[in-house]
């Protein structure tokens, strides 16, 4: 892990901290932090999680499968899930979601993935479920990797699914 990723990981965990009101961040993190649901955390979906937010600010990129060129929602969640779990998710948006579990959105936990209607077309967006409502994704509006809530009007109209990849 590079210091700079390790320096941004702490920083946006800071945030995350900050704004669920939990006590300031401790060298070694509970899991509470990401989430303020008591749910226990597994390994993956943190490290899906912490590497998810260190990609915050990257370009998005139509087709775009690494940050150095820029990403796209399905690109992100590849890339993450094979550098932060060694699993191999590809394809479109809708591909992902036919492959994982489904999970109901009150059951959600930080490294789950939230699908959208955002084209008129079943499952055409993909984030990363964070916690506290929150997911992590690429949307093509302001062109960068972005942290949005899922109650959020626009998001919250076209919430279509929540899947896993982890037990």
């Amino acid at each position: 892990m590079t210091p700079l990723f390790r320096l941004l990981s702490a920083l946006l965990l800071g945030l995350l901290v900050a704004a669920c009101g939990a006590p300031a961040p401790r060298a070694t993190l509970p899991p509470e932090t990401i989430t303020q649901r008591s749910t226990p955390l597994s390994e993956p979906g943190k490290e899906v999680v912490l590497y998810a937010l260190g990609l915050i600010d990257t370009g998005y990129r139509f087709g775009g499968k690494n940050p150095q060129a820029g990403l796209d929602c399905s690109g992100m969640v590849s890339f993450v899930y094979d550098r932060a779990a060694g699993l191999r998710v590809s394809g479109s948006a809708a591909d992902i979601a036919r492959n994982g579990r489904p999970v109901p959105r009150e059951d959600l936990k930080p490294g789950d993935l939230v699908f959208f209607n955002t084209r008129n077309q079943s499952w055409s967006h993909v984030g990363i479920y964070i916690g506290d409502e929150r997911f992590v994704h690429a949307p093509s509006t302001n062109g960068r990797v972005r942290i949005d809530r899922l109650t959020d009007r626009y998001y919250a109209q076209r919430f279509e699914a929540g899947r896993s990849y982890f037990d």
